[in-house]
This record gives structure tokens, sequence and C-alpha cells, in this order.
């Protein structure tokens, strides 16, 4: 059993993910760490996340115990892997991983939940049920101010949201794998639902797609 969730940044796709994960009995992959950690090894390095040669280099030396790393989280990080995701190289190189992941859940799982920006269009479009989790950009904006503040880390609204806007760009603009939502995706926007609305709303989309099998 395979679930995939994709959608922009702060969309609320990786808590959505989470719980259906946990809810389904199923292994969880938030694909947006992989190339965070592409990312953070190109830093680590010295290199330029932009330069496929760096960036490549720096998917290759990704490994499943990097994913917890806490410097994942960074601002910096974030605005790196965005560069880094663009990169063809970069992809073709994480798609492995992922699919992997699907084919052999860890822990036993009898299926997975995959969240990110091309899973339901290029990782998993065999996938049995698809989302397309989205919210407008001034709200998606506001949970990132608000979850940079809560980090303790400097935030000003404006710059979150100019930044928010390039990334969505990046990732709707790109030639591999670009932002897009999969035709047979249910398209789910959290603009105006808390946490709880959007699983509610979730798992009657998953289920009914399960009882369709």
């Amino acid at each position: 059993m395979i679930i995939a969730v994709d959608g922009p940044a702060a969309s609320g796709k990786g808590t959505l993910a989470r719980r259906l994960a946990q809810h389904y009995g199923l292994a969880h992959l938030d694909s947006g760490r992989l190339y965070r950690a592409a990312a953070l090894q190109v830093l680590l390095a010295g290199g330029d996340p932009a330069n496929p040669k760096d960036a490549e280099a720096g998917a290759q030396r990704v490994r499943p115990g990097q994913l917890a790393d806490k410097r994942l989280n960074e601002e910096r990080v974030a605005e790196a892997a965005s560069l880094v995701s663009a990169i063809p190289a970069v992809r073709a190189t994480l798609l492995a991983f992922q699919r992997e992941f699907t084919i052999r859940p860890p822990g036993g799982a009898k299926g997975a939940v995959l969240d990110g920006r091309d899973i339901g269009t290029v990782v998993c479009p065999g996938a049995d049920a698809k989302l397309f989790v989205t919210a407008s950009l001034e709200a998606r904006a506001m949970r990132r101010f608000k979850e940079l503040q809560a980090s303790g880390a400097p935030a000003i609204y404006q710059r979150v949201l100019q930044d928010m806007k390039l990334r969505d760009a990046r990732d709707q603009e790109r030639k591999t794998a670009p932002l897009v939502r999969a035709e047979d995706a249910f398209e789910l926007d959290t603009t105006a639902l808390d946490a709880d609305a959007a699983f509610d709303a979730a798992v009657r989309f998953v289920d009914r797609k399960l009882a369709q099998r």
C-alpha cells in the first residue's frame, strides 16, 4: 500500500503524511529531507548547491541515518535544497533511494507514505492514493514565519513571503520533475483547515480509494 502526498512548502503535507502513516501502520519518508541531506553535504564540503557536480556528489553521500540530523531544519539548508533539487542528476540519484523505500519499507511495514514534490507524478505514479496538499501563499508564509519564530531564529514575514515565492517558482518551473498535481490526486486546500480537519478529509479520501481496490 503506497500513499503519495505532494505539495508546496509549508502546505501541511509533512504533518499530514506522518499522521497517515501512523493511522494506517505504514512507514513514512519525507523526501524533502533527502534533498536537504544532499544540500547539507554540499554545504559541509564547501561546495555550491547550484553547481551540478557539487550537488550530485552531495546526493551520492546521502545515507538513511543522516535524515535525523537537526541541521536539516536550518533555513540555509532549506534554501540550498531548493537549488539542489532542480538538478536532474540529483533527482535521479535520490529517486532510487525513494523507490527502494517503497519496495522494502523499514520495520516490516505493509507499505509506505511518501511526501514531497513529485511523489505522485514521478516517484510512485502507481500509488494507491495520491493527495496534493496546498494552501495560499500568504498562509504558508505565515506558517513558516511562526515556525522560525518558535525555533528562536530571526525572521521577517515579508522576507519569508518573498523567499517562498522564489522557492515555489523554482519548484514549478524546473524542467525535471516539476511540482504539479497528478491528474488522479485529491487536492486538499488547508488554508482554512487545522491539522485535524485536514487529516479527517485525507482519511475519508484514502478509505474511499482503498474500498475501490
